[in-house]
C-alpha cells in the first residue's frame, strides 16, 4: 500500500466528460474564412441586433431587449471606430 498523495487520472473521469475534453479538436478547420469585421458586416449585424431588440420589447420582454440592444451598441462602437480610423 502507497502512503504518497494519490493523482487522478483520465480513466476516473465519466466518458461524457472525456468526449467533451476533446471537442474542440471537432471544430478546427483549413478553410480559409473571410474577413467579417468590415463595416457593411457591422452595420447588417448593428441592424439585426436593433430589429431584435424592438420585436422582443413590443413583446414585453424587457430583458432580452436589453440584451440585443447591447449587443446592436457593440456593433455600433464597431462602426463608429472604423469610421474614425479611415
Amino acid at each position: 500500500m502507497q502512503n504518497g498523495p494519490k493523482t487522478m487520472t483520465n480513466t476516473h473521469r465519466p466518458k461524457s466528460a472525456r468526449r467533451l475534453a476533446n471537442r474542440s479538436k471537432q471544430w478546427t478547420s483549413n478553410v480559409a474564412r473571410p474577413d467579417l469585421r468590415g463595416p457593411q458586416n457591422a452595420q447588417r449585424s448593428y441592424e439585426r441586433y436593433l430589429t431584435l431588440a424592438q420585436a422582443q420589447a413590443q413583446s414585453g420582454d424587457v430583458i432580452g431587449a436589453e440584451n440585443y440592444y447591447q449587443h446592436a451598441e457593440h456593433y455600433f462602437r464597431s462602426m463608429s471606430s472604423d469610421r474614425e480610423t479611415t
